[in-house]
């Protein structure tokens, strides 16, 4: 259910880097940048997007531009918008026996996959358990990404209107709280002072007199 532009890149090769050692490992900085933008369409409400995954393949090519494969990996972007620095494992697959390893550093070359999907799940894998039973696989390294995530939809703006409606409607009840409460004051206030002069009037006028005298 995700898709893109026609125009998109959705694939790249990035630069050859040299690597430093540091500490006990060789380190190449790609600083390699690169952008996607990918539209989703719920058909379902039910169901919960999958979120797409990048696939990546790390080569590397030495002095007698002999090319060899490192490893592979996957990642799956971010659901959760903001900036995500994340670290994958890598793995290559490799050949049992001693001549299958002096052929990788003499003359180079290396088991490599025909569908980078099959890192993760093939895209021709249509059964409900998937074995990798016999795949021999050795760990090599890691890739670190850092990656900057957007997202705009139309059920955010929705949600924001809408909560910018409610703290208008909210700010007038307060406001008119506020005048109401004054108003029932004033008029408390009125009610007593017609009671004080009503009470005033019905006394007798010699109880006044020597009220206020005595005051």
């Amino acid at each position: 259910e995700w898709s893109s532009s026609p125009f998109q890149q959705l694939s790249g090769v990035t630069q050859t880097c040299a690597t430093k050692t540091v500490g006990w490992d060789k380190v190449a900085y790609f600083c390699y940048p690169f952008t996607v933008e990918m539209f989703y369409t719920q058909e379902d409400e039910d169901s919960l997007p999958q979120w797409p995954v990048l696939y990546f393949e790390v080569l590397s090519l030495d002095f007698w531009q002999r090319y060899r494969v490192e490893g592979y990996g996957s990642l799956v972007l971010p659901a959760c918008p903001g900036v995500h620095v994340l670290t994958i494992p890598t793995w290559r697959p490799v050949d049992l026996g001693t001549v299958a390893e002096m052929r990788r550093f003499f003359i180079g070359g290396s088991p490599e996959l025909e569908d980078l999907t099959y890192i993760r799940t093939p895209s021709t894998f249509k059964g409900k358990r998937l074995s990798r039973y016999g795949f021999r696989t050795e760990t090599t390294g890691s890739v670190t990404f850092r990656l900057y995530c957007l997202q705009q939809s139309k059920a955010f703006l929705e949600n924001s209107t809408l909560r910018q409606r409610m703290q208008s409607v909210l700010d007038r009840l307060g406001g008119f709280s506020q005048q109401s409460s004054v108003y029932n004051v004033l008029e408390a206030f009125q009610r007593a002072r017609r009671r004080m002069q009503e009470a005033r009037e019905s006394l007798p006028q010699d109880l006044i007199n020597t009220s206020t005298s005595t005051v």
